[in-house]
């Protein structure tokens, strides 16, 4: 249930989507929409029916690509700037917005179309995506999982199994707890309809049990948390040559060279953020901001301010890199330049899909959100996972969509004919920031949100991230073998390799994949005695010790052998020699020391990311598989949750002893009295 959902009203306001087979907006609608206060405009996505651009082709269609975004955010803008407009003119958002819109669109998409006949067959039926709506933005595709935050089977891509126009609980639109529009700073989002309350969500997270073949190693690189401030809002992927391409600004580590004109060579050439200088990767996603009223450096710059992204920039507590391996082969290498692109950062239009981020809180990673950010417990952190595609077509190091070259494995953690696994990135990015108030829009806490395209209104289903290739041949070869022979390697846990490790028969309170918990450590965590998340949220995932948690260590909760750290200072490498990176704040901490532990399910123990990205098979997308294992109800949990818990969790285990202390001391009483009487 959302936190503070009890006052949301479900309004539905739904735009009529077309007048007649002209797929223009009706006239009273849209300005209905639009006097509302809370539409967003919903227009085809070109670029995902482009599936087979040729390269003669393939530069100038990135710029109409890109040309379509700035489009529509340009009519965006207009439509959050024309409130006065609209009252005096009934047919303004027709005449002045709309109209306009599919006149530029369509002369954009005949310069497509022309550009693949020029070398190729012209494409058929791209006149047919013109048309855009304006749209109440409470009922997006993207928006309509439950108060529970959505993901149903702990799979990366569950979000797919949502049915389009569905709304959560609470009604769906978003203008909850009083507040006025989209909310946010900007008025474009984020809204209290977007948050949830992470002790709400039921454990989710499910894996694949290895087979005999799989690779159960681990690599990690150490690239920083972006503190040096790389900033822009380019994307090279999708719009190469093309500044502002993005229309939000993006985090880097790694590759310092990556901007909208990168080349390969810049690449290759640049310097590095990574402790091993041999990974020259690229990793990016979408910075997370407060909406605290920060005037940033983009404050008045297109994909900062201009673009409704505003608000203090976070710099991320903690990033870990790790590259995980196939629970059901061995992987090969990545192709060099590989360039892969996981999540949708136009979900909230375009239907969950391709959806990919998930949210939770250090000591609670067994529960994880997909279309909600979380309301983390006074102590946690924000934890914000991406697991790449891990399977790859043997040929491309990239596509016309930059998706069908590579997908996501199936639910058993196999690649799908003709291609091949590889070494999975498992990102996660950890911030230090407060749950906002919700009751007073953000008031006295402030809203956090990633930047996105201005009609994607912050929604958190619209996260993504990014990552480009630039390995040094002979380390992604040393990555390979690590991965292929069970061992943890990489700078990322401290630059010694550890050896493979066998999987040990589970103890009744033990996991399958877990080794054997010592007398002061909870059955999750490693043999070492070490929670990896040195009680303080600072320490890495610990994936080497279960080949069938890409991630999964646990993250944050407290280690009963180790007392807690400062969570507002970075602290030193654990015993067991892993190393993360840690970022520093300049503000005061006012996060409790101690991390709270949350319930966990037999099967997927804290602080586990999602299972294995389990998508449509190889070459459809990455869209999720139709049938998914469903997350357990309440009901269906007759086993105990907790490992470690809270005290309601402790007391539900200690009653019994309690009880028969209380009547072993019963017994001596009465013995006592029965010795007294007879004396």
């Amino acid at each position: 249930m959302m936190l503070g959902g009890g006052g949301l009203v479900a309004v539905n306001v739904y735009a009529s989507a077309t007048e007649g087979d002209s797929g223009q907006t009706q006239g009273s609608d849209a300005d209905h929409v639009l006097a509302s206060g809370a539409a967003t405009i919903d227009c085809p996505d070109v670029g995902a029916k482009l599936t087979d651009v040729p390269e003669e082709a393939k530069a100038d269609v990135d710029k109409e690509l890109a040309l379509l975004d700035q489009q529509i955010a340009e009519a965006y803008q207009r439509v959050q700037e024309s409130a006065q407009a609209q009252q005096q003119d009934n047919g303004f958002a027709d005449n002045a917005i709309m109209n306009p819109l599919k006149e530029k669109r369509t002369a954009t998409i005949g310069r497509i179309a022309d550009a693949i006949d020029r070398v190729a067959d012209r494409p058929e039926g791209l006149d047919e995506l013109a048309a855009c709506t304006l749209q109440a933005s409470g009922n997006k595709n993207g928006d309509g999982q439950d108060g529970n935050g959505g993901d149903q089977s702990g799979q990366d891509q569950s979000a797919g199994q949502e049915q389009p126009g569905g709304q959560d609980q609470n009604g769906g639109q978003d203008q909850g707890n009083g507040q006025a529009g989209n909310g946010g700073q900007a008025g474009n989002g984020p809204v209290a309809a977007d948050y949830a309350d992470i002790n709400s969500v039921q454990p989710n997270v499910q894996n694949p049990n290895p087979g005999g073949d799989a690779s159960r190693g681990t690599f990690a690189t150490s690239c920083g948390v972006n503190a040096g401030g790389l900033f822009n809002s380019d994307n090279v992927i999708v719009a190469p040559g093309v500044t502002n391409g993005a229309h939000h600004f993006h985090d880097y580590v790694g590759n310092q060279s990556n901007n909208a004109f990168a080349t390969d060579d810049d690449l290759a050439n640049a310097d590095t953020t990574c402790e091993n200088q041999g990974d020259k990767s690229t990793y990016y996603w979408p910075v997370l901001r407060l909406q605290n009223g920060t005037q940033e450096r983009d404050a008045g710059a297109p994909g900062g301010g201009t673009e409704g992204n505003a608000g203090k920039i976070v710099t991320p507590k903690q990033v870990t890199l790790t590259f995980v391996g196939s629970p059901r082969s061995k992987v090969t290498a990545m192709p060099r330049l590989l360039r892969i692109i996981t999540g949708d950062a136009k979900a909230f239009v375009n239907g969950p899909g391709n959806a990919n981020a998930s949210w939770s809180c250090t000591g609670s990673e067994d529960r994880q959100l997909k279309d909600k950010y979380p309301i983390c417990p006074k102590g946690s952190d924000v934890v914000r996972t991406f697991k790449f595609q891990s399977c790859w077509d043997g040929q491309n190091i990239d596509s016309a969509n930059h998706r069908t070259h590579v997908a996501f494995a199936a639910a058993d953690g196999s690649c799908a004919g003709g291609f091949r696994a590889i070494p999975q990135l498992v990102q996660r990015i950890v911030y230090d920031v407060d749950a906002p108030s919700l009751d007073d829009g953000g008031k006295t806490t402030p809203l956090f949100a990633v930047d996105s395209f201005p009609e994607q209104l912050h929604k958190p289903v619209t996260d993504h991230g990014d990552f480009i290739n630039v390995f040094d041949e002979d380390l992604m070869r040393e990555m390979v073998d690590c991965i292929n022979d069970g061992r943890k390697c990489g700078a990322g846990t401290g630059g010694g390799d550890e050896p493979p490790q066998d999987d040990p028969e589970p103890t009744p309170t033990q996991t399958a994949d877990d080794p054997e918990p010592t007398p002061t450590q909870t059955a999750d965590d490693p043999a070492d005695g070490n929670d990896n998340g040195n009680g303080d949220g600072n320490g890495t995932d610990d994936p080497g010790n279960d080949p069938g948690n890409p991630g999964g260590g646990d993250n944050g909760g407290d280690d009963a052998s180790q007392p807690p750290a400062d969570p507002g200072t970075a602290t030193s490498a654990p015993a067991d020699g892993t190393h993360t990176d840690h970022g520093t704040s300049d503000e005061p901490d006012t996060k409790s020391d101690t991390k709270p532990t949350a319930s966990r399910s037999a099967g997927a123990p804290a602080g586990q990311g999602d299972t294995d990205d389990n998508g449509g098979a190889a070459g459809d997308s990455g869209q999720a598989p139709a049938t998914q294992a469903p997350a357990p109800s309440a009901d269906d949990q007759t086993e105990p949750q907790a490992v470690t818990g809270d005290l309601a969790d402790t007391g539900t285990q200690l009653w019994p002893a309690a009880v028969g202390g209380l009547l072993v001391i019963g017994g001596f009483v009465l013995l006592r009295r029965i010795r007294r009487s007879s004396m």
